[in-house]
């Protein structure tokens, strides 16, 4: 199955994510399909982009977002509504 979910990146206590989509089978900072946005939580304010357009194809192509992922979704959302 194919998954959209975070892959580590970034230095010792500073982590950085990106957001993937993979086949659900591989390694989490494995080979993946595409690169749809990143994550950096110890930055402050305005600290994940993801390319919505993208993240809706994949969904309707079946991929599975983890919980995580789902959620920065959802909040992407409601901050391009206001």
């Amino acid at each position: 199955m194919v998954r959209i979910r975070l892959k580590r990146m970034g230095a010792k206590n500073q982590p950085a994510y990106r957001v993937v989509v993979v086949d659900g089978r591989s390694p989490r900072d494995g080979k993946f399909i595409e690169e749809v946005g990143y994550y950096e939580p110890l930055k402050k304010g305005d600290n994940a982009k993801l390319k919505l357009d993208r993240l809706d194809y994949w969904i309707k192509c079946g991929a599975q977002p983890t919980v995580t992922v789902a959620s920065m979704i959802a909040r992407e959302r409601s901050s391009q509504a206001v």
